[in-house]
């Protein structure tokens, strides 16, 4: 099934659209998702980076994950907002944060990673199962 899929950064200068099917949906509690949120996991969805139309200017900082694969978050130049991830290991799917989402409630994860990096103050959800790396 096609999701109809719009959001966005909190000052408007990026916005997004998707007629795509959610891939699938995750929390992700490595230390790279919980700088990049500035708290203890992000919570985001695959799509076909194909099928993601940006509306505004995304500047991404390079990095890399727990894992060592290089990676690639996206953010608002003007107001900061993280809105995107994507990873070298997979060129073809980009990862967008769920509060970006102009209906956060649509978001339902499905399962965590990296929990053994989980903060104490905000721990995996328990009714989640893990995903293999």
């Amino acid at each position: 099934m096609t999701d109809q899929i719009s959001g966005g950064c909190a000052c408007g200068a990026v916005r997004y659209e998707a007629a795509a099917e959610i891939e699938f949906s995750f929390n992700c509690h490595c230390r790279k998702c919980q700088r990049s949120t500035g708290t203890g996991h992000s919570s985001a969805f695959a799509l076909p980076k194909t099928r993601l139309q940006i509306q505004g200017e995304i500047r991404e900082y390079k990095g890399g994950s727990d894992a060592g694969a290089e990676t690639y978050s996206g953010f608002c130049p003007v107001c900061g907002s993280p809105l995107t991830s994507r990873t070298a290991r997979f060129p073809e799917r980009i990862y967008v944060h769920a509060a970006t989402l102009d209906d956060p409630g649509m978001f339902a994860p499905t399962f965590n990673v990296f929990e053994e990096c989980a903060q104490p103050w905000d721990p995996p959800r328990s009714d989640l199962a893990t995903a293999p790396r």
